[in-house]
């Protein structure tokens, strides 16, 4: 039996897709690429946006095109929120929303022996358990993500995901030292932890932990050469975890902190819980604390009643802040959420205007990052190869192209020579031995 599996979404999804794939492997399916005839397809959707339901609509549909005959499992973010429109889809035989994913074989298999549409999806409400599938095998890549935390309690206006994922819940410290064990024996050097509200891991468990505590049994294995973080809300920054950043060379130095708008008129109407003048207080004390650290964001422009003086407030304090990359997305209206049901949504032209003006502020941003790292020699850790060119990132998120030979998945000390493409032309210096970093 042949199996494919598809991603819509976050590296949370993504993380979930690879997981569920171990759990196919495990039972001797076979595992395609997704435009090729299967048995099976498994699509895991996204509901950040009406777009992201739009694209998970269009991936069902190209699916059963692809072979008629196939079971189609839908789960994830679209189908928890909507699972009455997933059924409607032609096709459609199995439909599970953010939990129960474990038993995603049986429910494929019961379906190939019954008629019409199972659906299991259930209340996220209640769900106050972390969904701990442990990793089969080897993830196609050269970072692995490791999930440590699902759901999220902010109800920021514009967002569905608390109503897709539900409250927190976090993986016991054990359970993430026992995954990144796994990860490491398979020969990773890099781990990123994911999570739907990082910040928030360790709050719902009976022990005293945070993500320091689970930071510290990821780095306490010493086969892992990098740990890197994945977004964090910058009001969760603890002093513990800004001490281990510091003292932890493994650490990356790179913080991903969304600050989604620069008016605290527009923050207020997010639902978001700082403020302009507290987020730049918390990246100064971050830029103390870990010289050379680089803090990326996301910024939505577009919001709903936020005004051209709102919008160029915003661009201001962006500038101020001088992130080293950042995601622009203009708003998208997400049904179901209270930014939704405004009246004074912004046009889409405007928002379009407001995206290309803030996106020409990130790049200029990123090539001035770049740039003060131009002559330095950096560990890069090579990922993809592409038409005779190799690509991988520093530990504070530069990307570093080089036509030297060089092994995706190792490290190796670069010199950064130039500005190239999205981040830096590098000259490989040498290949930095994992089982001892200061012999090459």
């Amino acid at each position: 039996m042949k199996a494919a599996l598809t991603t819509l979404g976050c590296k949370v999804n993504q993380f979930e897709t690879e997981t569920m794939e171990g759990l196919f492997k495990q039972r001797g399916y076979s595992i395609v690429p997704f435009d090729e005839a299967a048995d099976v397809y498994v699509i895991n959707t996204c509901s950040v946006t009406s777009l992201g339901d739009r694209k998970s609509r269009q991936v069902i549909r190209r699916a059963h095109r692809t072979n008629p005959a196939a079971i189609i499992a839908v789960c994830g973010c679209y189908s928890q929120v909507a699972p009455d429109a997933i059924r409607a889809i032609k096709g459609v035989r199995v439909v599970l929303g953010t939990k129960e994913r474990g038993q995603i074989v049986d429910c494929v298999e019961r379906a190939m022996h019954e008629d019409g549409v199972l659906d299991f999806v259930g209340d996220v409400r209640g769900a106050r358990v972390f969904e701990d599938i442990p990793i089969y095998d080897s993830p196609e890549r050269t970072r692995a993500f490791l999930k440590i935390e699902d759901g999220c309690e902010n109800f920021c206006s514009y967002c569905i995901i608390p109503y897709a994922r539900g409250p927190v819940k976090s993986r016991e410290v054990a359970h993430v030292r026992r995954e990144a064990e796994k990860l490491a024996a398979l020969g990773f050097h890099e781990i990123v932890l994911t999570g739907i509200h990082l910040g928030a891991y360790g709050r719902d468990l009976a022990a005293d932990v945070t993500l320091a505590d689970a930071c510290r049994a990821v780095l306490s294995i010493p086969a892992i050469k990098r740990l890197r973080l994945g977004s964090l809300e910058s009001i969760e920054l603890s002093p513990d975890l800004f001490a281990l950043i510091r003292e932890e060379e493994r650490f990356c130095a790179h913080l991903h902190l969304p600050l989604q708008a620069g008016s605290d008129a527009v923050l207020r109407a997010m639902n978001r819980h700082y403020t302009t003048a507290g987020f730049a207080r918390l990246v100064a004390h971050v830029r103390e604390e870990v010289p050379g650290v680089a803090v990326s964001t996301d910024v939505i422009v577009g919001f709903p009643g936020e005004t051209d003086a709102d919008f160029e407030a915003g661009l201001a304090f962006v500038e101020r802040m001088g992130f080293s990359r950042m995601h622009v997305f203009p708003y998208s209206r997400r049904t179901g959420t209270p930014a939704a049901a405004r009246k004074d949504q912004v046009p889409e032209p405007v928002r379009k205007e407001r995206a290309h003006r803030m996106q020409a502020l990130a790049d200029r941003m990123a090539e001035a990052y770049h740039n003060a790292f131009i002559g330095r020699e950096m560990r890069v850790l090579f990922e993809t190869e592409h038409e005779g060119e190799t690509d991988g990132l520093t530990d504070n998120y530069i990307r570093v192209y080089t036509k030297d030979a060089v092994r995706a998945g190792e490290l190796y000390a670069v010199r950064l020579e130039s500005a190239y493409k999205d981040g830096v032309f590098g000259r490989v210096l040498a290949w930095i031995d994992p089982s001892n970093p200061l012999r090459r």
